[in-house]
């Protein structure tokens, strides 16, 4: 048994948008910035998925609310880290994950252990760049510095005994973005498009997470919700949850004229399969 953990479900800017909050909701597409300030599903952090396989706990991604994502959901337990792409949104929360890096055994007896991360290998390069003290052994440690072992992946592999297939879409400039399947369901929070020879590896899914930004207005990186008519028409996948949405997703509204077999995810939702 699987269990899926929508630790965050929203764009780079998050919902409620700065933006919106400077004009006074003025721009707002559909009201969603001011309906977050009483409904918390209108509420959406940084996108991120935790899975928790047996004993085992994996993150997908590691993104800007990391810590208010972790602190909120009261995740005590990360064994690895899968990261989907370069992008800020999904790799800036990696000087936090130092508390996953660590056993406590007392106030006075901690421990270092290591954590490993998996991505392309552009991703895990962007990473050692971005974060190349880390990885710097004459690094002064101060309070502390993640220990993280870096894994480049490209093609399926086994983790704690689940299979993970890596899925390479097109999103942006980024040359080396993953998707990943594991057991019948399918995680790709960020994707303009998919070529033909990754499709069947999405084939016989009981549940396709996938980037939703809106629902209209072509976007020159991710999908709309008219590229996922598109897929679902091509893999016709059990169930679909949409993620990566920003404001311009009402979900009282929008999930009425959508697809009968998809809906949209929200930051705390837990999904067993």
């Amino acid at each position: 048994m699987l269990e899926i953990l929508f630790l965050g479900t929203g764009t780079s800017h998050g919902v409620p948008v700065i933006d919106c909050l400077i004009t006074d909701y003025k721009f707002c597409p559909k009201n969603v910035c001011k309906l977050a300030e009483t409904d918390p599903k209108h509420n959406r952090t940084r996108s991120s998925i935790l899975l928790s396989w047996g004993d085992k706990r994996i993150l997908i991604d590691c993104g800007t609310d990391f810590r208010s994502q972790v602190l909120r959901e009261k995740v005590k337990q990360i064994d690895a880290v899968l990261f989907t792409h370069r992008h800020s949104d999904h790799i800036s929360g990696i000087p936090d994950i130092r508390s996953f890096s660590i056993t406590i055994n007392s106030r006075t007896d901690i421990t270092d252990k290591t954590l490993p991360i998996f991505g392309s290998q552009e991703t895990i390069d962007a990473i050692s760049q971005a974060y190349s003290y880390i990885f710097d052994p004459n690094t002064f440690v101060g309070g502390g510095i993640p220990s993280l072992q870096r894994n480049v992946i490209s093609d399926k592999f086994n983790l704690f005994g689940l299979d993970i297939q890596p899925i390479l879409v097109e999103h942006g400039s980024c040359n080396g973005c993953f998707g990943y399947r594991f057991g019948n369901v399918a995680y790709i929070p960020d994707v303009k498009n998919i070529p033909p020879e990754e499709l069947p590896k999405l084939q016989n899914l009981d549940l396709l997470i996938i980037d939703c930004l809106r629902m209209e207005r072509p976007h020159c990186s991710h999908f709309i919700y008219e590229d996922i008519k598109n897929l679902i028409a091509q893999i016709n996948p059990k169930q679909v949850l949409g993620t990566h949405l920003c404001h311009d997703i009402n979900y009282e509204t929008d999930e009425k004229i959508i697809d009968p077999r998809m809906t949209f995810a929200f930051d705390g939702l837990r999904v067993v399969v």
